[in-house]
């Protein structure tokens, strides 16, 4: 019988992050079995979901990767859209069922005119077919099962909106660059609104999470064939990007032996030069011994201390 310590310790204690074009008609959670299994790695985790019916940018990470997932949740994204305008739907993208139509088709000057309405901090009513939570229930849950979903508006932030393309007289392609939060099928939804009719997403892509972008990623196809011709992992493994690639944008320090030792056993330290290391990310500091990543700490606004939040086992 396997044991549940078996169980744990089932695959490789690989860390690192995979970032995966993710393709169509895959959800994020499928994308991160696959991407487990096909490394071997024990554990495994995603950065920010990707819808099936949108590709793109997905970053997952491994083993002790996992531990700096929340970080790489909060980072700017970017996206292309396509916008279809002369219906809505009820999922506000292609795959839901039309429940509205105008002949409103805007020319590319009114859309333009219309996206300055829709940066900075604005609020956003999610879709009625997404992951958030009403009274229990997933909200998409609720309106599979024909419940209408009425869910509050939430403060966003869009920090530029680029008219890419006129595609066609019902279509424009749209790059987003967002913050956290953000639902681009919202925001294709409530643009047709804005300028008198009607509009979904007939096509999206995430093009940035943070560091991750198309330069860097590999697709599913392609690590499948080098998983397979392969005769051990070192193909695959070269694809992986540190650990520390989700932590950029937050001051390092390099600790000493002695420092490292009283991190490792979950004690507070004493920074050398507490204004150096204040950032972002509520006061979050990497630390690092001997060039590799220890350790993720916060400044203590009682006492200034650096305490251990979250100690890598690398």
């Amino acid at each position: 019988m396997t044991t549940p310590e078996q169980r744990r310790k089932k695959g490789r204690a690989i860390s690192g992050w995979v970032n995966l074009d993710k393709p169509l008609e895959m959800g994020s959670t499928q994308a991160v079995g696959k991407i487990r299994r096909l490394f071997d790695a024990r554990k495994a985790g995603h950065a920010g979901t990707l819808d099936p019916l949108a590709s793109g940018i997905l970053p997952i990470a491994l083993g002790e990767a996992t531990k700096t997932v929340s970080f790489m949740q909060e980072a700017a994204k970017s996206y292309e859209v396509v916008v279809a305008f002369g219906s809505e739907t009820t999922t506000d993208d292609a795959e839901g069922e039309v429940m509205a139509t105008s002949d409103m088709r805007p020319d590319a000057a009114s859309v333009e005119a219309a996206l300055g309405h829709f940066t900075g901090l604005i609020e956003q009513v999610p879709p009625q077919f997404s992951a958030i939570r009403k009274d229990g229930r997933r909200a998409y849950d609720l309106a599979r099962a024909g419940e209408k979903v009425d869910l509050p508006p939430r403060r966003v932030q869009i920090d530029k909106i680029t008219l890419l393309e006129t595609m066609n007289g019902d279509q424009m392609r749209l790059k987003v660059e967002c913050g956290k939060g953000v639902y681009i099928r919202s925001l294709a939804r409530d643009l047709g609104r804005f300028l008198g009719g009607f509009a979904h997403v007939g096509a999206l892509r995430r093009t940035r999470v943070g560091r991750f972008d198309e330069k860097t990623a590999f697709g599913l196809e392609k690590l499948t064939a080098l998983g397979h011709s392969a005769h051990d992992l070192a193909a695959l493994d070269a694809c992986l990007l540190p650990l520390e690639t989700a932590l950029d944008d937050i001051p390092a320090l390099a600790l000493s032996d002695d420092a490292a030792s009283c991190i490792r056993q979950g004690q507070a330290m004493s920074p050398p030069d507490p204004q150096a290391l204040i950032g972002k990310n509520g006061g979050a500091v990497l630390l690092t011994y001997q060039g590799k990543a220890l350790a993720i700490a916060r400044m203590s606004d009682e006492d200034g201390l650096l305490k251990p939040r979250r100690v890598f086992n690398l």
